[in-house]
């Protein structure tokens, strides 16, 4: 969060009741998120523009189940479904990676080229595995703007993860046209990181 005490955003006064009994979920590079009241939560940006890309990310995948729906939307802020569950990295060190999860997060990547995404990827800090491991959405970035064609960062963070081969595996097994892409793609980068 910007440390800048001079910094201040203006909200108005509906929004600002709400945050006098709200929680704190967490801050971020981007901004900070409350859970409110009503089981909805609220984040708020920093900067105008970063939130205004976000709203547009999610107004336009607002049907997507992979997508926390919007429900109010400020210069600064956004109100939005409360995303429960575990972060996809801390819920594999805790739980381990299964294949149910693996073929979800298939389904996630098919999920964005039908939403037509620029962007086929996603960190692994910004996925949350629900109940009966299903995944959802925080965060999403330059989805319509920066191009990516395979999931890089996921599979940077599986790889961190020490479960790579494991969702590989299960790509090649569900989806081979994909994993002659990704697992080319993938050891490609890492072979550039290592030298």
């Amino acid at each position: 969060m910007n440390t800048d005490i001079n910094s201040y955003i203006q909200l108005d006064r509906k929004v600002e009741k709400l945050l006098w009994k709200s929680e704190l979920l967490g801050s971020g590079h981007n901004g900070v998120v409350y859970l409110l009241p009503n089981n909805k939560a609220i984040k708020i940006f920093k900067d105008k523009n970063v939130c205004e890309k976000e709203y547009n990310i999610l107004k336009r995948t607002n049907k997507s189940r992979y997508f926390p729906r919007t429900y109010n939307r400020g210069e600064y802020y956004i109100i939005r479904d409360y995303v429960r569950g575990e972060r996809l990295d801390e819920y594999i060190k805790n739980k381990k990676l299964n294949k149910a999860i693996c073929h979800n997060l298939i389904k996630l990547i098919k999920e964005f080229k039908k939403l037509r995404f620029k962007k086929l990827d996603i960190r692994c800090k910004d996925i949350y595995v629900g109940k009966k491991n299903s995944l959802m959405v925080i965060d999403p970035k330059n989805n319509y703007s920066k191009e990516v064609l395979y999931p890089r960062h996921l599979m940077k963070g599986l790889n961190k993860l020490g479960v790579l081969e494991q969702f590989l595996a299960v790509v090649k097994e569900e989806s081979p046209e994909n994993y002659k892409l990704w697992n080319f793609r993938i050891k490609q980068y890492l072979e550039k990181g290592i030298k």
